[in-house]
Parts: C-alpha cells; sequence; structure tokens
C-alpha cells in the first residue's frame, strides 16, 4: 500500500534528497547505451537492474548520512507511449514496465533503514514530446488524455505520487495534474526553462505556475525546476514574490550550457560541485519553501551531497 498518498512528507519543512542525473550517470560513468535517453529498459536486463541498484543507493547513502527524507523517482522518465513504441514496446508492455519500476524502488525502501525518516516513492513522467524543444504540443485535455495511461498504471501500485519532469509548456502541465486529480495521485510539475529563465515558449516560470494552479485548482502539491543551471533562473526568483513558495525542488544541471548546446555536446559537462552546493545556498535564499535537492544532466551524488550539505550548512547559521 502506499504510505503517503493523503499526505506528502515534502509539504513540511523537513529536508528531502531525490537522486541526479541518472541518464547521464549511466551512459557516461556506467557505460550503458540507453536509446532516447531511456533508463527503464534496464530493468529488462540483471546488469542493468545491478546497476540501478547502486545508482539508488548512493542517493540513500547521502540521506543516510545527512539525516534527511529521500524522494525515490521511478526510471520511467521515457515509459509513456509514444517513446515506448518508438522503441518497440507495446502499451502493455510498457504497463508492466512501470509497474516494475516502482515495485523496484519499493523493494529499495523497504530494505532501506533511514531512523523513521520518510521514503517516498514518485512515478516518474517525461514529456510526450523533446524535453528542450515543445514539440508535440497538446491541448490540456489531450495531455491529460494522453499521460493518464501511465499515470493509471502508478495508480495501482504502491507510488506515493508522480512527478511529471522536464515540461516546457503548460498545457502539458495541466493535462499532467489533471490527469492525477482523476486519478487520485498527488501531482509534482517540474519546468524546465532556457538561459534566460523563461520556458522554451517563452512563458516566464511565475505565469507558467499560476496558469496551471488556475486550471487545476491547486492540484498540483509543489513545483520543480530541472535542467537548467541556477545562474539560468536565479534572477528571474524576484525576493519574496508569494509564488515562489510554491516551489519547492531544484534539480539544476552541472553544465551553464544551454539546451541547444548539450544537445549537441559529444562529451560530459560535469561541472563544480562545490560550486553547484554554493549556488544551492543562494536558492535558498530565494525559495522559502525549497526542500527537495536533486540534480539532472551531468551531476551525480558529488554535486548532490554538496547541495545537501549546503542547504543544512544554511539552515544552521
Amino acid at each position: 500500500m502506499p504510505r503517503f498518498r493523503s499526505a506528502l512528507p515534502q509539504l513540511s519543512n523537513d529536508l528531502f534528497v531525490t537522486d541526479g542525473g541518472i541518464e547521464t550517470t549511466l551512459i557516461f560513468h556506467d557505460g550503458f547505451e540507453l536509446p532516447s535517453f531511456a533508463a527503464f529498459v534496464l530493468l529488462e536486463q540483471e546488469k542493468g537492474i545491478a546497476a540501478l541498484g547502486r545508482y539508488f543507493a548512493s542517493y540513500l547513502d547521502i540521506a543516510s548520512r545527512h539525516g534527511t527524507g529521500i524522494v525515490l523517482e521511478s526510471p520511467t522518465w521515457r515509459a509513456n507511449p509514444d517513446w515506448g513504441r518508438s522503441l518497440g514496446y507495446s502499451k502493455a508492455d510498457l504497463a508492466d514496465l512501470n509497474r516494475r519500476a516502482i515495485a523496484f524502488i519499493a523493494a529499495l525502501r523497504d530494505h532501506t533503514d533511514l531512523d523513521g525518516r520518510p521514503v517516498v516513492l514518485s512515478g516518474n513522467i517525461g514529456p510526450r514530446g523533446d524535453g528542450y524543444v515543445p514539440s508535440a504540443l497538446m491541448s490540456a485535455a489531450e495531455a491529460a488524455d494522453y499521460h493518464s495511461m501511465q499515470i493509471e498504471v502508478f495508480a495501482g501500485t504502491e507510488a506515493d505520487m508522480v512527478s511529471a519532469f522536464t515540461i516546457n509548456y503548460v498545457e502539458e502541465a495541466i493535462g499532467v495534474a489533471g490527469a492525477a486529480r482523476s486519478h487520485g495521485m498527488p501531482a509534482v510539475i517540474s519546468f524546465t526553462v532556457e538561459t534566460d529563465g523563461r520556458l522554451p515558449t517563452g512563458d516566464s516560470l511565475q505565469a507558467a505556475i499560476e496558469r496551471t494552479d488556475e486550471a487545476t485548482d491547486g492540484h498540483v502539491a509543489y513545483y520543480m525546476i530541472n535542467c537548467a543551471h541556477p545562474t539560468h533562473f536565479l534572477d528571474t526568483l524576484a525576493p519574496e514574490a508569494a509564488w515562489l513558495s510554491r516551489i519547492r525542488g531544484v534539480r539544476p544541471n552541472a553544465s551553464r550550457m544551454s539546451h541547444a548546446e548539450l544537445n549537441d555536446a559529444t562529451e560530459l559537462d560535469q561541472g563544480d560541485p562545490a560550486e553547484l552546493g554554493r549556488q544551492c545556498r543562494d536558492l535558498r535564499q530565494r525559495l522559502p519553501a525549497l526542500n527537495v535537492l536533486g540534480g539532472c544532466c551531468g551531476t551525480d551524488q558529488r554535486h548532490v551531497d554538496a547541495m545537501v550539505a549546503s542547504a543544512l550548512l544554511s539552515r544552521a547559521a
């Protein structure tokens, strides 16, 4: 049974870890080939399952050492109908793999001792189209229908919530939140932004959050920002603006590159973990509710460890 579906512990002031750049870690550090950046394919091979276990264990260790809770995201960012079909998976295959992904992280939870601190299970959802470019554009109703397949599967598992990452236009965010509400699932929406701090559509983060909240009666539990370096959006976070309290999580890139530059890069830009940690402190000064910390492209456990350590120091100060 889900443990936290009716009351997400991240809505407290407690600090939570989540993972880093799973795909870039598996590709560049572990040597796996992930077609279309799809990590869920590793659930079909023993070597892949072992690698996923090691990957998540490194973040469970961070939570254990720093005394925080953790949000475990299923490796299902690409496990939706269009991407699955392009990789040769039927809807039945995808439903099975999404269930297996939640069972996998549930087993990690059940074998983890964080001294009573929560281990939250999240069904991870990616965009229908490209994460960097608004493509395969849908109305909110079309997006709700499209993402319902994956969300309905998660609703029948031990998942506590669903999280949609690298969302680059508002209608898809509204659709995901609406589908989650229909299936009784808490939803988190994570927008991505360009180097100017705006969504690829040109919308500001403020407008995207406020429009999504208005259209869904505030069903989104909280918002996040991912797949962008902190320098891309820090200056857009006006001090003490009321809407900033809706942002509880960040999963930044290690690199300062734009989405277009990252898309063309042949080598991994790992950035500076210590610098990213310091920038996390700056983000916490602008985002009063920020308490879920992880990483995206190019990040690994070093970056997230530095971010959490910095957050704990800033809180102590």
